[in-house]
């Protein structure tokens, strides 16, 4: 059997996901149907892509044939999964004799809750990053009770291409969310302010985001090439009576770190409180 896929929801992330499907090959795009709230979403969803496939509103009759196919990727925003109602007309896929597969990338919303909302799905939790736009992704995965060994291949096989791909008890995606999927805003406040601070210190605007963003890319991959713990690598930098030394007393003084270490732990926090 060829495998199809549905994709509830075409924002942002589920874009970059079914791009990259399609792209690959994985899946043709008459194999796809997607779903979106309302008309006017058609259009900026097909946007995206540069091949055609079905885009349908959630009140087009043609929407109901999502259900029936054997692989879903839930993308709708968490507030909107009360309106989501599974219709399927059988619960298991015939040729496989297991239940269809249920992929859900929405923030905080448990395997529990998803299950009985979706009962007649094997359902997997999936958290990516906005660095997937990139192929720089990362996603963490978590596997519901009845998730078989194939349908586990597959979802490996839809997040590979655009993210690296962490297996976790359930109980961690909080914390991975926190740290992953909030963590690039927290950078890009950090690159922001650094290039503001150069351009006060004299740069041009432009170099000052340049040397940034260079800065930035340098220092991941030192830490990465030569297997760096970050205090190792910040020691080498500072020297006795230095300029990087000043700074970064100025940074503990003002709690920067401290105030990064929280800014994870409350990401975390929130994530369990939407579920």
């Amino acid at each position: 059997m060829t495998l199809s896929l549905g994709v509830i929801g075409l924002g942002r992330m589920a874009q970059v996901i079914l791009h990259s499907l399609l792209e690959a090959d994985q899946f043709k795009s008459d194999e796809v149907l997607g779903v979106v709230g309302r008309p006017g979403s058609i259009k900026r969803a097909a946007e995206y892509f540069s091949t055609d496939f079905s885009i349908v509103d959630a009140q087009d009759p043609m929407s109901d044939r999502v259900w029936d196919l054997p692989v879903k990727l839930l993308a709708v925003k968490p507030q909107q999964l009360s309106q989501i109602k599974e219709n399927c007309t059988s619960s298991t896929n015939p040729e496989f004799a297991q239940k269809p597969l249920l992929i859900s990338i929405l923030a905080g919303v448990r395997l529990d809750r998803l299950q009985s909302l979706f009962p007649s799905h094997a359902c997997v939790r999936a958290v990516p990053n906005t660095p997937a736009l990139v192929s720089a992704g990362v996603t963490g995965l978590s596997w519901g009770d009845e998730v078989s060994v194939d349908q586990q291949r597959l979802v490996l096989e839809l997040f590979r291409p655009i993210s690296k791909v962490y297996e976790l008890p359930e109980e961690q995606l909080d914390a991975f969310l926190a740290l992953t999927s909030s963590g690039p805003a927290y950078l890009a406040l950090v690159s922001e302010a650094l290039a503001d601070g150069a351009v006060a210190a004299g740069l041009p605007r432009y170099l000052a985001n340049t040397l940034t963003h260079a800065t930035i890319e340098g220092t991941v991959q030192l830490l990465k090439e030569k297997e760096l713990h970050p205090g190792q690598l910040k020691d080498m930098v500072a020297s006795p009576a230095g300029t990087t030394i000043r700074a970064l007393r100025h940074l503990e003084k003002e709690g920067v770190r401290s105030a990064l270490i929280e800014a994870v732990v409350l990401a975390a926090t929130r994530s369990k409180e939407l579920s």
